[in-house]
């Protein structure tokens, strides 16, 4: 016997017409913001595979837009693995008040909400199925108090499963930025990320390559670790134009693991923060 439609096809793998239905609107799942917010733009950070760096990524451009004197935000999606607040060295617990949850503030004034701000231990993990991870998505975007937003960047888990769907549907995604690393298996897996994308109509605002070289500190030589890069082919095959590569670096390591992220400056991201500010 067939079960009651609950017309959310995120979570359905029926073949009915409420699913077409649902390919022609995509308004039809869109969430209302916090009603005492304002968020202007809608970032997310994808990447098809885990590993590739990708909330170092979503930090990196998060602090550097902060920088450049905007209002920014971080949603951390990656409700069973956030790494958000430790990059930024944010531990105490978000709290409420009548207009919603109130986020974390950075030491440059960067808010920021994840699941380890909720939690009473940051090691207890979060044993939950995908569609209640997706409704916690759902609730940051319209129960967070993020007050006045120029840029939010959301953290995105890896895959193509129910958050990064959640997201596409949910949120007013004005584009997305695909991070990868060099090696063939990865850039397959990445594919996956951006047919996603274009099967949702989110525009892709440009590919970040991670890990992409070492550069000798001695003789200034590249060495390309992971092989050969394949950032060209992959963004050529699918008409992006805008990409930046980030070389393997101990120093954003350390500062991403001393929860000070926000200190580390380059300007290996501004074609991708400019590609931002023009979606």
């Amino acid at each position: 016997m067939s079960e009651e439609c609950t017309h959310d096809c995120s979570t359905c793998a029926a073949n009915c017409a409420s699913r077409e239905e649902g390919k022609q609107s995509k308004e039809s799942f869109r969430q209302e913001c916090n009603p005492s917010s304002n968020v202007k733009k809608v970032i997310a950070v994808v990447s098809g595979k885990g590993g590739v760096g990708k909330s170092m990524v979503t930090s990196l451009l998060a602090a550097a837009m902060r920088r450049r004197g905007k209002a920014v935000a971080i949603m951390d999606a990656d409700i069973t693995g956030p790494s958000i607040p430790k990059a930024f060295g944010v531990s105490e617990r978000a709290a409420g008040i009548e207009e919603g949850i109130i986020p974390a503030s950075t030491r440059t004034g960067i808010s920021v909400m994840s699941m380890n701000l909720l939690l009473d231990d940051p090691t207890d993990p979060v044993v939950w199925r995908g569609p209640i991870i997706g409704g916690v998505v759902q609730q940051f975007w319209k129960e967070v108090y993020w007050g006045d937003v120029d840029y939010m960047f959301v953290d995105m888990p890896p895959g193509t499963g129910d958050v990064p769907l959640t997201v596409f549907q949910s949120l007013p995604v004005n584009g997305i930025v695909i991070v990868t690393s060099p090696q063939e298996l990865v850039s397959l897996v990445v594919e996956k990320a951006l047919k996603m994308a274009e099967l949702m109509e989110i525009p892709v605002l440009g590919i970040v390559e991670n890990m992409s070289y070492f550069e000798c500190p001695d003789c200034g030589k590249k060495h390309f670790i992971y092989g050969r890069s394949r950032l060209e082919e992959l963004a050529g095959s699918h008409h992006i134009s805008v990409t930046a590569r980030l070389p393997i670096d101990a120093s954003i390591a350390r500062a991403s693991d001393a929860g000070d992220i926000e200190a580390v400056e380059t300007n290996m991201l501004d074609e991708i923060l400019t590609a931002i500010e023009n979606a």
